[in-house]
């Protein structure tokens, strides 16, 4: 595996088949989901948001807020990490230290959007987007900031909600002229939408399935037959995640502890191991008196 994760992404995204994502919010969820050998993890922003802040993702995280936790996940996982830039975090200025910030940190990709400032999650309502001419002006300040080609610009349009699927379509291709290597228009609303966006465009596309949200969820087959190459599913382990701490907790409420409980664990001693432990272990042993 190359050490030079951005090229080694780079060169995924060329070859046939679909690039599948999951979504990661924290470090134990990175530590897990980068033990499976995915070609790429994606830093999912209302994840973060939600893990780190106890916020939601409607554009009270800052640049510094979110640059941290680029760095320790991307620094700590051996799979490229697709990193959500937000609006890049301000104006023109703001987008080019945003994209330095995150390509130094480790990150792979980055993902910026044309909505207005603060920005809310796509799959929520009352979304507005900043005028076309002002993404393209942030695309291309984008290109230019980075250090390397192989650290990738995904240009992600909201306008599909608001303004159509034409004008997103208009939009995503004047990103692409802008310099996106990666286009993501988000939340078409059926399958047939998908399909039109995946006729229209040369570029790799990008596929955001959120369980109940706008947009169907398919099958890696069917996102294939639609030409989509990247699918990020940003938030499913932490609604499985949150399902579980859910049932757990109704449990010590009820009884008072976790005697009879039916909610699946993780093994606790694979547990040690996923976090390290076994390292310590042997450090502790090399250094004993």
């Amino acid at each position: 595996m190359s050490n030079n994760k951005p090229a080694q992404l780079h060169a995924r995204l060329k070859q046939p088949g679909l690039v599948t994502a999951p979504g990661v919010y924290d470090m134990v969820s990175l530590r897990l989901a980068d033990s499976f050998g995915f070609d790429a993890l994606y830093m999912t922003g209302f994840g973060t948001v939600a893990s780190h802040m106890g916020l939601p993702d409607a554009g009270l995280a800052t640049y510094s807020d979110m640059v941290g936790r680029v760095g320790s996940m991307a620094k700590m996982a051996r799979t490229p990490l697709v990193a959500d830039g937000d609006t890049g975090y301000g104006g023109l200025l703001n987008v080019r230290h945003t994209v330095q910030g995150y390509e130094l940190a480790g990150a792979s990709a980055i993902q910026l959007e044309d909505q207005e400032f603060p920005k809310k999650c796509g799959h929520t309502p009352g979304r507005r987007v900043i005028p076309m001419e002002d993404m393209v002006k942030k695309i291309r300040v984008a290109a230019e900031a980075r250090q390397s080609k192989d650290f990738l610009i995904i240009a992600r349009t909201d306008a599909r909600t608001t303004l159509g699927l034409d004008e997103a379509l208009r939009r995503a291709e004047a990103y692409a002229k802008a310099g996106a290597d990666i286009l993501f228009v988000e939340s078409p609303e059926t399958e047939e939408e998908m399909r039109t966006i995946g006729r229209t465009f040369h570029q790799p596309l990008l596929a955001n399935m959120v369980e109940k949200g706008r947009t169907p969820v398919l099958t890696k087959a069917e996102l294939e037959a639609l030409n989509f190459k990247l699918a990020i599913f940003p938030i499913t382990a932490m609604l499985a995640s949150v399902q579980a701490m859910m049932q757990v907790y109704q449990q010590f409420k009820s009884t008072g502890s976790s005697v009879g409980g039916t909610t699946d664990l993780y093994d606790f001693t694979d547990l040690t191991k996923l976090m390290g432990f076994e390292e310590v272990w042997d450090f502790d042993k090399k250094h004993a008196d």
